[in-house]
């Protein structure tokens, strides 16, 4: 699969990728500023930890361009359905086409896509068959981003040692009072809420139930299936290499089922 540019035309949802992506670059830029740097010059921090707090933000902000930008899944408006397969393929009632069963119309962005779990504002896209691990990852990235902010605002209150070449009254009204309280909150809220996210998408997975099915009230004897959590990730992410599950920069393929990676756990 090549990696392509999906793009959707919604104002609201540009608003709230553009939220979520100044939250990013607020805490990108500001935490290095104010507490990474100043102590990493002033020796009270190693390099491995500014290191780590860059990459976790990069890969942060990778699998969020992915997600909003990879095509979830859409299905096309004359698709080729195999002859042994016409079976498990409908008539969606809202666009006139032909998709195959667990497929869902978007009203949002006027199409179907496979295996639709939801559509996101905050990435202004569909979760589909073909993005739904891009998501997944953005959802761990965002939580590990937000816990190392928290704790960076936490030892800089409570921890670190006073910086030495700062003039402290002016840091204290000007910058700690204001900033990194800002960053505090919305570390808070970014942390419990991509928390609770990403547990509701990891029981879905596991399941085997999609967001709207389980809005819809279909219960696992309809859709659900018995499989190993490895098969489950691997299926969704298109690999069964457990390190690129967390890579966003590479593309999906669909994986072929086994039967030995399906029950052994």
């Amino acid at each position: 699969m090549k990696l392509r540019l999906h793009f959707v035309v919604d104002p609201m949802g540009w608003l709230c990728i553009s939220i979520v992506f100044g939250i990013w670059l607020y805490n990108t830029f500001f935490i290095p500023k104010l507490v990474l740097l100043p102590h990493y010059n002033e020796g009270h921090i190693p390099w491995v930890t500014v290191v780590c707090y860059y990459i976790s933000s990069a890969l942060c902000i990778a699998a969020l361009f992915r997600a909003s930008t990879a095509d979830p899944g859409r299905l096309p408006v004359d698709p080729h359905i195999p002859h042994s397969e016409r079976e498990h393929w409908e008539l969606c009632n809202k666009c006139n086409l032909m998709r195959p069963k667990r497929s869902h119309h978007c009203s949002r962005c006027g199409h179907c896509v496979r295996r639709m779990d939801h559509h996101c504002p905050w990435i202004n896209n569909c979760v589909g068959e073909d993005n739904h691990w891009l998501f997944l990852q953005l959802c761990f990235y965002a939580q590990v981003l937000s816990l190392f902010t928290l704790v960076l605002d936490f030892c800089q209150y409570y921890y670190f040692q006073p910086l030495t070449g700062l003039d402290q009254e002016k840091f204290t009204t000007r910058h700690e009072l204001a900033l990194l309280r800002v960053s505090a909150l919305m570390g808070v809220v970014m942390f419990g809420g991509m928390t609770s996210l990403f547990y509701t998408q990891m029981t879905g997975i596991l399941s085997d139930t999609t967001t709207i099915e389980k809005m819809a009230q279909f219960s696992n004897e309809v859709y659900g299936s018995k499989r190993s959590w490895q098969w489950a990730l691997a299926e969704v992410c298109g690999t069964r290499w457990k390190l690129l599950w967390l890579i966003p920069l590479r593309s999906r393929q669909p994986l072929q089922a086994s039967h030995h990676f399906r029950t052994h756990v």
